[in-house]
């Protein structure tokens, strides 16, 4: 069982991340793959992966989150009075020297992507997302995305790239027409704990239809420290509860456990490449 987007440098600011690991390798977890949200994330992570490996494979990605674009503090910026254009600059150009010397860990780019709900401006997402989409196809690495009333803006972002290379749309939560849209390209599909909901009556449709006709194209995910599995609010999201989401798919479709872990994990190993 891979957990395909976990932030395990944020998790370890709220939990003991040698227990918490410890205790996702006794739940079945072989790997965990760790996006990166800035350049302290990414080399933290590659810090994590160096020192956990005894325990699990860590998988990293060196990304510029959305989130985070417009926050000097967050931007390793030698002045926090920089302008954000100047500090995304200087940023992106921390994340080219970060692929030119590829650290072992490395096997995705991101995350990035595009996010409606929040106060960064489409034109600078737009531009980092650009940014990373030519970096992943000049490396030939897949893509992490986030998602977030940006579905065509995202797919109009690969023509305007001309984007050749595939990758994942993390918690995906869209429709079965965004869902093959996505599909159509090579792309695959997180699916996390919004499952777990009996709210989401719209993701678990679309999920049902992925699982009929394109289960390997799935991937599991946790996005700890957030997105808690119901009956778990209120404390950090650990990648121990992956197991949540494989039995719920079980509840609902009558899908062994052992099957969805077995399909997923090959995806997984298939998308990013490692062995």
């Amino acid at each position: 069982m891979i957990d395909s987007h976990c932030h395990l440098d944020l998790l370890a600011s709220k939990v003991d991340l040698h227990t918490s690991l410890e205790s996702a390798k006794a739940a079945g977890l072989t790997r965990i793959m760790a996006p990166s949200i800035n350049p302290r994330s990414w080399e933290a992570l590659q810090a994590l992966s160096e020192q956990y490996c005894s325990i699990l494979p860590i998988d990293t990605a060196l990304g510029l989150h959305p989130y985070f674009l417009t926050d000097s503090n967050q931007a390793n910026t030698a002045s926090t009075t920089d302008l954000p254009e100047q500090a995304i600059d200087e940023n992106l150009e921390q994340l080219e020297a970060a692929a030119a010397t590829l650290h072992p860990s490395v096997k995705a780019v991101g995350e990035t992507g595009i996010d409606g709900h929040i106060n960064v401006p489409l034109t600078l997402q737009k531009k980092v997302l650009h940014a990373h989409l030519k970096l992943a196809d000049t490396k030939a690495l897949p893509v992490i995305l986030h998602h977030r009333k940006s579905h065509h803006l995202l797919l109009e972002a690969f023509k305007q790239a001309k984007y050749q290379g595939v990758g994942v749309v993390h918690a995906f939560s869209g429709s079965v027409e965004a869902a093959k849209a996505y599909i159509e390209r090579g792309f695959y599909l997180g699916i996390g704990g919004t499952i777990t909901y009996e709210r989401a009556g719209k993701t678990r449709d679309t999920l049902r239809y992925l699982l009929e006709n394109n289960f390997d194209k799935i991937l599991l995910e946790t996005d700890a420290p957030d997105m808690p599995m119901y009956g778990r609010q209120g404390a950090p999201n650990e990648p121990q509860y992956l197991s949540d989401v494989v039995d719920v798919i079980h509840e609902l479709f009558a899908i062994s456990p052992e099957q969805t872990i077995s399909i997923t994990t090959q995806n997984y190993l298939r998308l990013f490449k490692t062995a």
